[in-house]
């Protein structure tokens, strides 16, 4: 059993975390830290674009590589992205103040970078907030809620979760915190995503877990259909819960795999629900598909489907732009198969039945989807294999963000 806690990223024993303003952005807190009382196993997922930022290639070198880490340094408002040679001398700068402010290893310092891509850091800023953050690091839930605040962009809140459960007969945790709101399209989005553990666990295993959950989870996010060139999640685990090393997939991994499932979960639904823009979480939740690719895929295509997401936004039961999104898929099914469901806390209508309108009441189906959060369940009557992917409304606003955001 898992259970919800207070605490974020300081969640697990031994963390500690904080969020400064330094003078990168106007107004707003742009410098973040987490650190472990001691090294750590590390583990990372990167963005599939071609174009990677100077922070990526540097955390994927220290994960994939040695895979130990003790501090996460992260700056918002400038991506360090397209930066060339000069990007990579400045992640290298930022690893060295940490370890000197710390008294650390270089080596075991992940960095984070999110923002206007083109610009080169403000080094002598970046510098002083590191060494502010040396002053005022905390282990508190404050602390970990400043860091969560300090990373956001575009986002209009701080986005964080933590959970206890147990492993081998010991208390553990796992806590995390991301930021992201636009230019988010699976595969991984316009995200960072920072988690902790106190679990002990391989660093083989640590990987696979991440790697895995990913798939279910911050893969099947949606906001816009652009993919970032920063995108990264970040998983330290210092093991000071002192449980019996997790070497094997057995019950203690499946009890993990669990918790870490639980907080990208959570993370992925809260970057939805706060889409640029947005007014209502969207999710689509496909059942009953052949198999599980084929459920993804049409979980992913509904979800991001521009006409799908303006139909939402106008609390408009237009099911034939789902069926249309459904249609462009490669997997195949039969249309008159199909049926379609509405729901929210404001009840449910189905208004599909064998790829037919049902004859539904629009008033209701209207009232259905004026609603902070609407599902849309779609069944396709062909096997057993389900997926569910998560996005947002599109409205105007979204246009207004993007279109004023470097000013």
């Amino acid at each position: 059993m898992i259970f919800k806690c207070e605490g974020g990223v300081n969640a697990p024993l031994g963390f500690s975390a904080m969020g400064v303003f330094v003078g990168i952005k106007k107004t707003k807190k742009d410098m973040a830290m987490i650190m472990s009382q001691v090294p750590c196993i590390a583990a990372g997922t990167y963005t599939t674009n071609q174009v990677k930022a100077a922070p990526v290639l540097w955390d994927q070198k220290i994960t994939e590589e040695s895979g130990v880490a003790q501090a996460i340094v992260c700056n918002s408002g400038i991506a360090n992205a397209c930066t060339g040679e000069v990007g990579m001398q400045y992640c290298k700068e930022m690893a060295q103040v940490t370890a000197d402010t710390f008294g650390i290893n270089p080596d075991h310092v992940l960095v984070a970078s999110t923002g206007v891509i083109g610009e080169q850091l403000p080094m002598d800023k970046i510098s002083q907030g590191i060494q502010m953050l040396g002053l005022t690091m905390d282990q508190s839930a404050d602390g970990a809620h400043l860091a969560a605040e300090a990373i956001m962009t575009t986002d209009t809140k701080a986005k964080e979760v933590s959970f206890e459960f147990r492993v081998a007969g010991q208390n553990c945790h796992i806590g995390g915190m991301c930021k992201g709101s636009g230019m988010i399209h699976p595969n991984m989005c316009t995200m960072l995503s920072f988690i902790t553990t106190d679990v002990k666990i391989s660093k083989e295993l640590l990987q696979e877990a991440l790697k895995e959950d990913i798939k279910d989870t911050y893969n099947m996010v949606s906001v816009d259909g652009d993919t970032s060139t920063n995108d990264s999640v970040l998983l330290l685990a210092n093991g000071l819960a002192d449980n019996k090393e997790i070497t094997e997939k057995d019950e203690d991994y499946a009890t993990f795999v669990e918790a870490l499932h639980a907080v990208n979960e959570q993370l992925a639904k809260e970057m939805a629900a706060d889409g640029e823009g947005a007014t209502s979480l969207f999710e689509v939740k496909v059942v009953n598909a052949d198999k599980k690719e084929s459920a993804i895929e049409f979980a992913k295509t509904v979800v991001g489907s521009s006409l799908v997401k303006a139909a939402i936004c106008g609390r408009d039961a237009n099911w034939g732009r789902i069926m249309g999104a459904l249609g462009r898929c490669s997997a195949k099914f039969n249309p008159e198969q199909v049926d379609i469901t509405f729901a929210s806390n404001k009840g449910n209508i189905q208004v599909v039945e064998g790829g037919m309108s049902t004859g539904y009441d629009e008033e209701k189906a209207t009232d259905i989807l004026t609603s902070d959060e609407v599902t849309c369940k779609i069944d396709m009557h062909m096997g057993d294999a389900e997926a569910t992917a998560w996005g947002c409304d599109l409205t105007h606003e979204y246009v207004s963000i993007n279109a004023d955001y470097r000013s």
